[in-house]
C-alpha cells in the first residue's frame, strides 16, 4: 500500500463534532483523511472552529489529504442567475479557506448542482459555460493558497453526471492547478467504470473508494458489492496512478468502533488485491 496510501473521509462521523471524531480515526489506525464540510461535523465558516480541528489533526499526527466541498441543491456554480451563482461561488471559497488552514493537498468539488435530469440543449450549454466560468475563479483562489482543485464524477442521474461532462469542464478551465478526482461507486452506477481510469489518466489525482450493488450510492466497503476490484487495480497500474485512496464509507448507524474496524478491513482487502497484482 506504499504507492497508494490509503486513508479515510471523515463523513463516516458526519454527525459527529470532527473533534471527537478526529481521536476516533487516529485510535482506529488512520493517520490520513479526508475532512467533510458537513456543519454538524466542521463549520467551515467558523474560523475558530477550523483553526481547532488543524491543532488537533497537528497534535494526533493526522495529515488531510483533501478537504471536500460543501454540496447542495442550494450551492449552484452552474446557476444562470448570477447572484445565486456568486453565493455558490462564496462557499466554494470559503471552504477552500477552511482546506488551506487544515493544510490539506486537494479541495474535492461536485463540478454540477444536486439536481436530477438533463436540461434542454440550450439551457445545458449555457450552465456548462457558467459552471466553467465559476470553477475559474475557485480555481484560481486555489492556486493562490497553493491548493489544487479537484472535480468529482457524480451520480447518472443529476446533471453533469457523466465523464464527458466533466472533461468538457476541464477543457474550459484556464488554470492548470486542476484534476479529478474518481468516485468508484458513482462510475460503477454510470457503467463508466470499465473505461473511465484511461479517460482521467492524465488529470486522476486520488479515488473516493466505495461499493455498491449497481443499483444505489450506498457507499459499502470494498468487497461488498459488485465492482470489479481486480481489474480496476489493473488499470490504476497500467495508467500509473500515484494518487491516495480515500475509503468513503456509510455512516451505516454504528458504534465508532466498528465503523473503525470496517475501515481497516477495506484497508487489507485492497492491499491483497494491490499487493497480488504488482
Amino acid at each position: 500500500m506504499n504507492a497508494w496510501p490509503c486513508g479515510i473521509s471523515t463523513g463516516c462521523f458526519y454527525k459527529t463534532d470532527i473533534l471527537e471524531a478526529l481521536p476516533m480515526v487516529r485510535d482506529g489506525g488512520f493517520n490520513l483523511i479526508e475532512v467533510c464540510s458537513f456543519p454538524s461535523h466542521l463549520d467551515y465558516h467558523d474560523p475558530k472552529h477550523v483553526r481547532e480541528a488543524a491543532d488537533l489533526m497537528q497534535s494526533l499526527g493526522i495529515e488531510a489529504n483533501s478537504f471536500h466541498a460543501p454540496f447542495a441543491e442550494r450551492i449552484d456554480i452552474s446557476s444562470p442567475d448570477p447572484l445565486l451563482r456568486a453565493e455558490a461561488v462564496r462557499e466554494m471559497i470559503a471552504a477552500c479557506d477552511a482546506a488551506s488552514t487544515l493544510h490539506s493537498r486537494y479541495v474535492v468539488l461536485h463540478p454540477g448542482p444536486e439536481r436530477e435530469g438533463k436540461p434542454p440543449p440550450e439551457e445545458w450549454y449555457h450552465r456548462m459555460r457558467c459552471a466553467a466560468e465559476s470553477l475559474n475563479l475557485v480555481a484560481a483562489h486555489c492556486r493562490d493558497l497553493g491548493l489544487t482543485l479537484l472535480l468529482e464524477n457524480m451520480l447518472p442521474h443529476l446533471m453533469f453526471g457523466h465523464v464527458s461532462d466533466m472533461l468538457f469542464l476541464l477543457g474550459a478551465i484556464r488554470e492548470t492547478n486542476v484534476g479529478t478526482c474518481l468516485d468508484t461507486g458513482h462510475a460503477f452506477l454510470s457503467r463508466d467504470l470499465r473505461t473511465v481510469v484511461h479517460k482521467l489518466s492524465g488529470h486522476l489525482r486520488m479515488l473516493h473508494v466505495n461499493d455498491n450493488l449497481g443499483d444505489s450510492d450506498t457507499h459499502l466497503s470494498p468487497g461488498e458489492g459488485a465492482i470489479d476490484w481486480i481489474s480496476l487495480v489493473r488499470q490504476l497500474r497500467q495508467w500509473n496512478f500515484q494518487g491516495a485512496l480515500i475509503l468513503e464509507l456509510a455512516d451505516s448507524g454504528d458504534c465508532p468502533t466498528c465503523i473503525m474496524q470496517r475501515a481497516r478491513d477495506a484497508r487489507s482487502y485492497l492491499g491483497e488485491i494491490i499487493e497480488r497484482w504488482k
